[in-house]
């Protein structure tokens, strides 16, 4: 395991190491498991987790089921790096971690990924669910907080305890997140944004979400959190009720590419079609439609350019929880041109004229929302399934 680290944050100095804090509740369920610094300069999860188990100790607070802190990339976090050779969230795929367990010498990112499974798989296998998976981050550009979840039921569910922002199918646009992997297996998992990096109202956004998600998951009573009502104003301040998002649009950055976003753009403004967002080696980058700018790239180390998302109607919702409780799905696969990956029960085999014929928010409807060309054909995954066993 890895050594602890000492670090210079927020202009605090605080000890690191992979397990930030661990605490065995009263009742064996449920469980809490909080990932903080997946990229390294995204620090603000780290010392809210800290001050948070502090707090727990010093006033001897008894939780009803059990609460994980797991530090992320330690070696990105020592250094302040988004990564040092990949990015630590892009590469949680079954063939990625096959291909780390036939290594032998494990370096960089690879052996910090099998560090975190090996705690994940442990935790799974020794404590009692219901599982939540919470997954700190904080963004390049300046930005009130908001969530990220892939769109199951379970994963709405959850993430209705708290009134900000939420953005829907982010997996749709992004390879290998460690949620997404964790949501494979059934389990609630939620990516919270606190704000900009290196902004001491990160930190305090971070805590605010830990109290509130632990209340969420019934590992606390809220009476026993003493802040309980001022933590739940702080982040739902800025509106009375959540919103949910969808992306419509990924600006993707190619290897090589000098990427440039014009200056001054705050996730959530509001945009027009054809305004100018960036510029690509010196060209001028417009937006595809009008909607939201989301997550903007101010930093160097990134893929993702910017987002353009649009607002979700309350009565899509709605629709989309009684058409996937009554397994309306099922009649997806009745039509021509649409079959079941018989070794992939989540999977629809869909082809490209069906598609054509059925726009793909009918797909978003019924919970597909991950889609893959293989073949010439489109795969559709469904996010909505029953816990399993992690692999």
């Amino acid at each position: 395991m890895r050594n602890t680290i000492d670090i210079i944050s927020f202009e605090e100095k605080i000890t690191v190491q992979r397990i930030l804090g661990q605490i065995k509740g009263i009742k064996q369920s449920p469980t809490v498991i909080a990932i903080a610094g997946i990229h390294g300069n995204e620090r603000a999860g780290v010392n809210a987790l800290l001050k948070v188990f502090k707090t727990i100790k010093e006033d001897a607070l008894q939780l009803k089921g059990n609460f994980y802190g797991i530090a992320g990339n330690m070696n990105a976090i020592s250094n302040n790096i988004r990564f040092k050779n990949v990015d630590l969230n892009r590469i949680w795929t079954k063939e990625q971690l096959l291909n780390t367990y036939l290594e032998e010498d494990l370096k960089g990112e690879s052996k910090e990924q099998k560090e975190i499974y090996d705690i994940i798989k442990n935790i799974l296998e020794t404590e009692v669910g219901p599982f939540y998976f919470l997954d700190l981050h904080t963004t390049s550009a300046d930005t009130q907080p908001f969530i990220t979840i892939s769109d199951s039921l379970n994963n709405r569910s959850y993430s209705s305890n708290f009134n900000i922002p939420t953005i829907l199918g982010i997996e749709e646009f992004l390879d290998g997140p460690l949620l997404t992997y964790i949501n494979e297996f059934g389990h609630v998992a939620l990516g919270f944004e606190a704000g900009q990096h290196n902004k001491k109202v990160s930190v305090d956004n971070a805590i605010s979400f830990l109290w509130l998600a632990l209340v969420s998951a019934k590992c606390i009573s809220k009476k026993y959190v003493g802040k309980y009502s001022f933590y739940k104003k702080s982040l739902s301040v800025f509106k009375e009720r959540q919103e949910f998002y969808e992306i419509n649009y990924k600006y993707s950055i190619k290897p090589f590419e000098d990427f440039k976003m014009v200056s001054g753009y705050k996730n959530f403004q509001q945009i027009e079609n054809n305004e100018l967002l960036a510029f690509s080696n010196g060209n001028e980058v417009f937006a595809k439609s009008a909607g939201k700018i989301f997550m903007p790239l101010y930093q160097q180390k990134g893929d993702d350019g910017f987002f353009i998302i649009t607002k979700i109607s309350s009565f899509w919702l709605y629709l989309s929880r009684i058409l996937r409780k009554l397994s309306f799905h099922n009649f997806l696969r009745l039509l021509p041109g649409i079959s079941t990956d018989k070794k992939k029960p989540h999977t629809i085999i869909v082809n490209p004229k069906t598609v054509k014929f059925l726009a793909t928010d009918i797909f978003h409807l019924f919970g597909y929302r991950k889609k893959v060309l293989k073949k010439n054909k489109i795969h559709f995954i469904k996010r909505d399934r029953k816990v399993t066993s992690f692999l």
